[in-house]
C-alpha cells in the first residue's frame, strides 16, 4: 500500500522544473559569492560618500515588488529596446525568455541575500586582525581569503544558503523574464502557478511539499552550525 502510494506520488510530478530550479539556485549563488565577496568587503571598509547610495541599490530587491524588477529587466533586454538588440547582435545574448536571463535576474534579486550578511560578518571584525595582517607583509587579497574569510565561516554559510533558498521562491520576476518555457525557464514556482490554475490541487501540493520541506530543512541546518559554531568560539 505505501509502495503504491509512493509509486503514484512519483509518476503525479513532471521533475523537470524542480530539477531545473535547483540548478538554477545553485547557478545564481556560486556566481553571487564570487562577486558578492569583493562587493560585501568594498562596502564593510570604504569610506567614500557613495556608500549609501549603493547600498540603497543593493537593498531594493528586499523592499520591490519582484514583479516591477522583473518589468524593468524585461524592457531592458528586449529585442526592440536599442541595449537588447545590443546584447544580441554583438553578444549573441537572448535575455529574454531564456535561461540566461533567469539567472542574471536571480543575480540581482538575490544579491542582498549574500551580500548583508558577508557585509555585517567583516564590520564586525576586530579592526587588529587586518592590522596585523598589513604589519606582517601580507596583501589585501590574501588578508581577505587567508584571515578576514575564515573568520566569518557563519555569516559564509547564512548568504549562501539564503540566498539559494530565496532563489528556490522565486516567482514574480521569473514569471516575468522567463515566462513558462518547458525545460529552459519553467521552475517549481510557475508550475505550481499553473496547476493551481488548472485546478491540480494534488500536484501542486506535491511540488509545494517539496520546496516547503527542502528550505525548512536547509534553514535549519544553518541554524544548527551557526549555533554549535557560535558556541564552539565561546569555549
Amino acid at each position: 500500500m505505501g509502495n503504491t502510494i509512493f509509486e503514484s506520488f512519483i509518476d503525479m510530478i513532471d521533475w523537470q522544473p524542480l530539477t531545473l530550479t535547483f540548478q538554477l539556485a545553485l547557478t545564481t549563488t556560486i556566481l553571487l559569492f564570487l562577486i558578492g565577496i569583493p562587493i560585501a568587503y568594498w562596502l564593510a571598509y570604504t569610506k567614500f560618500k557613495i556608500k549609501p547610495i549603493i547600498e540603497a541599490i543593493i537593498s531594493l530587491p528586499l523592499v520591490l515588488p519582484p514583479t516591477v524588477l522583473g518589468f524593468y529587466l524585461l524592457l531592458a533586454f528586449s529585442p526592440n529596446n536599442s541595449f537588447g538588440a545590443w546584447l544580441d547582435q554583438y553578444l549573441g545574448l537572448r535575455l529574454v525568455f531564456s535561461y540566461e536571463g533567469l539567472v542574471l535576474g536571480s543575480m540581482l534579486y538575490s544579491l542582498p541575500f549574500m551580500v548583508h550578511p558577508i557585509q555585517a560578518g567583516l564590520a564586525n571584525l576586530s579592526p587588529s586582525l587586518r592590522e596585523a595582517s598589513y604589519v606582517l607583509g601580507k596583501s589585501e587579497w590574501t588578508t581577505l581569503l587567508r584571515v578576514l574569510l575564515p573568520n566569518i565561516r557563519p555569516a559564509l554559510i547564512t548568504g549562501i544558503v539564503l540566498s539559494f533558498a530565496h532563489t528556490i521562491g522565486e516567482f514574480g520576476l521569473v514569471l516575468m523574464i522567463g515566462g513558462s518555457i518547458q525545460g529552459e525557464t519553467k521552475v517549481a514556482s510557475i508550475a505550481i502557478y499553473e496547476q493551481v490554475e488548472s485546478l491540480n490541487y494534488a500536484v501542486a501540493n506535491s511540488y509545494s511539499f517539496i520546496l516547503f520541506a527542502l528550505s525548512f530543512f536547509i534553514l535549519l541546518l544553518v541554524y544548527l552550525y551557526n549555533g554549535s559554531y557560535t558556541k564552539h568560539i565561546i569555549k
